[in-house]
């Protein structure tokens, strides 16, 4: 059915690094969304108020704000596909972080709401009367809101966008607290746990439901606003696709800021041998900018250091610092290694990285390697620079 819509409705559908394409997508999953959720609302909304349940009531509340949810992402998504600007050199991309946002904080402004409400109906108990159309339109909407989760994240997916991730996530809770609403309506049909107030308990409780899905995605979307590390598997591509590069011995302090999806800017320092053309390494830098660009639709600034590859003596006091860093935590590493060597004293120059979650602040982790270095080797003193990852 998803593919069916795609294909009926998106242009150059597989085209995912276009910004049109994107926001076609996203038009799909809001206008899709927007028609279920007002079917789905009026229906509840009827049932509740003609059987008196509050948690029918409830959970029709629950699909009004994800038709108004729905509605916001659309917004959000036509904004961040503007183009740049005198005002925003690096575009509108961070909108769509900006209403996934917003979204949750209408999740959770309804899941408090409902939860108010339950509670009074737990003082003040009205026996819901249910009938079989209750049951055809709350079964109904567990199948349309299973189908808006796979529909939701497979879109998500394609196009990574957290505003329909969070979408998704909003769908199967949803599955889960009409499926509370269900069997309370079913409880009370059968005439179980009479004179408990039921129907205001499976309020509460799909309340929680929906300020739990509400906080876990907010908090996502906060990460991504703050800056949140990249995924791992997109950094391994970055060193995967620089390995290629003969011309590179390796890479070191990546760093990637996002400005919206199709919007990173990525930097590495490039590891080059000291004893290669200045020209010719500039040379293979601008064109590694350009492969990176084609390949990952990313910004990238390259900083070239030479190293010396071909002196065993480097080598081999390079090893040494390694395994001096690595004995004081195995999580340390080392780069920009140099080295100077006097009549009776050698300088160890070179640049510590140590683990943000590392027991070891960055000046207890140089000093305890330097102490290292010198008590294995007292005509050696390092001259260290500590700092913490980036990615």
């Amino acid at each position: 059915m998803t593919d069916f819509l795609l294909r009926l409705f998106v242009k150059n559908r597989n085209d995912l690094k276009n910004e049109r394409v994107r926001a076609a997508h996203a038009t799909l999953a809001a206008v899709t969304g927007i028609v279920m959720n007002v079917l789905l609302f009026v229906g509840k909304l009827t049932m509740g108020l003609l059987t008196a349940s509050i948690a029918v009531v409830a959970d029709a509340l629950n699909n009004l704000s994800d038709a108004g949810s729905s509605v916001v992402t659309m917004i959000g998504f036509r904004l961040a596909a503007k183009p740049v600007d005198k005002e925003h050199p690096l575009g509108h991309g961070r909108f769509e972080y900006i209403t996934g946002f917003i979204v949750d904080a209408v999740i959770i402004f309804v899941g408090a709401e409902l939860f108010i409400t339950s509670v009074e109906r737990i003082f003040s108990p009205t026996a819901p009367s249910v009938g079989t159309a209750t049951f055809i339109i709350l079964g109904a909407s567990i199948l349309v809101k299973l189908w808006l989760f796979f529909f939701n994240r497979k879109l998500g997916k394609r196009i990574d966008s957290a505003a329909l991730k969070a979408t998704a996530l909003d769908s199967i809770s949803d599955c889960v607290s009409t499926a509370l609403v269900f069997f309370s309506a079913l409880a009370s049909k059968l005439g179980w746990l009479s004179g408990f107030p039921l129907d205001g308990v499976a309020g509460i409780l799909i309340a929680c439901l929906i300020l739990l899905a509400g906080f876990k995605s907010a908090k996502e979307i906060i990460d991504l606003l703050l800056g949140s590390p990249p995924s791992p598997e997109f950094i391994q591509e970055i060193y995967d696709f620089t390995a290629q590069y003969e011309q590179i011995v390796g890479i070191h302090d990546v760093m990637v800021h996002d400005y919206g999806p199709g919007r990173k800017i990525v930097s590495f320092h490039a590891e080059v041998p000291s004893d290669c053309n200045i020209n010719y390494a500039h040379e293979i830098i601008d064109g590694v900018e350009r492969d990176m660009y084609e390949r990952f639709r990313c910004i990238v600034t390259i900083h070239l250091d030479p190293i010396a590859v071909g002196d065993e003596q480097v080598n081999k006091m390079r090893a040494f610092a390694d395994e001096c860093a690595k004995a004081i935590d195995p999580a340390f590493t080392i780069h920009d290694f140099r080295m100077t060597q006097g009549e009776t004293v050698t300088n160890l120059i070179f640049d510590l990285v140590v683990p943000a979650d590392s027991s070891y602040s960055v000046a207890d982790a140089v000093k305890a390697v330097e102490q290292e270095i010198k008590r294995r080797n007292e005509h050696c003193f390092a001259v260290i620079r500590g700092e913490h990852p980036y990615v």
